[in-house]
């Protein structure tokens, strides 16, 4: 069974429905004891890093996120759950789980789309993607697929962490980790079957 951190910030519901969809077994907890024992965990969320880092600290779930990460636990982080992984987000200056070298960095208003018009901020709606090494999260996967985004904000990581790269502006990291430990810019649930196929690739791991 995957478990769905719940930490107040966002979208476990529709990370739910999305694994109920492909008959996941999934449960929304903050149960340390039933983090521990899934056999993945997915971090979702939505809304802002200082607030998400605040109700991690309060209710200890930042030192159990930690922890299940130093045990090797299969994780996947989702939007804001992929930007808390790093070690600072540009929002409000807030110091993240640094579970990952790098940091999050604001849109630059001043970028330019293909046709040089402003960017629209936040990044919202489908783009894809560019794969840059190969990892087990996109197989499967059409290299001419398209995932769903919202977010103001984007990931800088470890160069040698980038799996996938998407461009709105600027080519920024959409999709980062290493087998087991992944995190994605994007939303899976509201992606359409190549989001859905990347949970299932993240369960089939889970269970290996």
């Amino acid at each position: 069974m995957l478990a769905i951190l719940d930490y107040e910030a966002g979208n476990q519901t529709s990370v739910l429905r999305a694994l109920a969809s492909q008959k996941i077994p999934a449960k929304i907890t903050a149960d340390a004891g039933e983090l521990f024992a899934a056999s993945g965990v997915i971090f979702p969320g939505v809304g802002a890093a200082g607030q998400a880092m605040e109700l991690l600290t309060r209710t200890g779930l930042d030192t159990v996120l930690t922890e299940l990460v130093r045990r090797g636990k299969p994780l996947l982080g989702v939007c804001l759950g992929c930007q808390i992984l790093l070690e600072r987000s540009e929002e409000a200056d807030t110091k993240t789980l640094g579970l990952i070298k790098g940091g999050c960095a604001r849109f630059d208003p001043a970028l330019k789309d293909e046709a040089g018009d402003p960017i629209c901020i936040p990044h919202m709606g489908w783009n894809g993607y560019c794969l840059k090494r190969p990892s087990l999260l996109f197989a499967g996967i059409p290299e001419d697929a398209e995932f769903y985004f919202v977010h103001g904000y984007y990931t800088d990581p470890d160069p040698e962490l980038v799996i996938a790269t998407t461009r709105h502006g600027l080519e920024f990291c959409s999709a980062l980790g290493r087998d087991g430990f992944w995190a994605v810019q994007f939303h899976p649930e509201k992606s359409g079957l190549p989001g859905l196929r990347l949970l299932k690739n993240f369960y089939d791991h889970c269970r290996r």
